[in-house]
């Protein structure tokens, strides 16, 4: 009996709505843990990557913790899924991107409503923000993309189903087609 793929995921910067339809498989995940283990992922607690077969990557590259966990994946698992709007695009995060990084920092911790105690914090425990957010493909290569915001629970099953038999990766166009 061989080994079941390993599969790991993670979120980046984003909102973990990518996550949740992940769990919005309903029922369909207990038949996922019977296919496949997990590796790093909330459903299992494990905070770093081992190697695996599958990594399933949400969320945009904004700091320098972002960059690390992104290249690990890369290097540990065999295929990686750019996984919703954020991650393919950069999504919401993304919406930065048209200011400097210092304006927005002074925006927030400096000049903003509500701000008592002005200061941009420069605490080693707070990851370094890059100068803008990043799709992942621009930080490393990406083996396939579910897009959406987030992609359905069926767009993931679709794409989980269809790699876990080794068939080619095909969506029906309501699973990837947005109004």
């Amino acid at each position: 009996m061989s080994a079941k793929p390993r599969v790991a995921t993670a979120s980046l910067c984003g909102c973990f709505g990518c996550h949740t339809s992940l769990l919005d498989i309903d029922e369909r995940i207990l038949q996922l843990v019977d296919l496949v283990d997990f590796d790093r992922s909330p459903l299992t607690d494990i905070k770093t990557v081992g190697d695996c077969d599958l990594g399933l990557i949400e969320g945009g590259v904004a700091n320098t913790e972002n960059l690390e966990v992104l290249r690990a994946f890369r290097r540990h698992c065999r295929t990686l899924v750019a996984v919703g709007a954020c991650a393919v695009n950069g999504g919401v995060p993304a919406m930065r991107n048209a200011l400097a990084l210092r304006e927005c920092l002074e925006e927030s911790y400096v000049r903003g409503v509500g701000v008592y105690h002005p200061g941009i914090p420069r605490d080693p425990e707070i990851p370094l923000l890059l100068d803008r957010v990043h799709p992942i493909h621009e930080v490393v290569k990406v083996d396939y993309v579910l897009p959406g915001c987030p992609p359905s629970a069926d767009t993931l099953w679709t794409f989980l189903t269809a790699w876990l038999s080794g068939q080619p990766i095909a969506f029906p166009y309501t699973q990837i087609h947005y109004d």
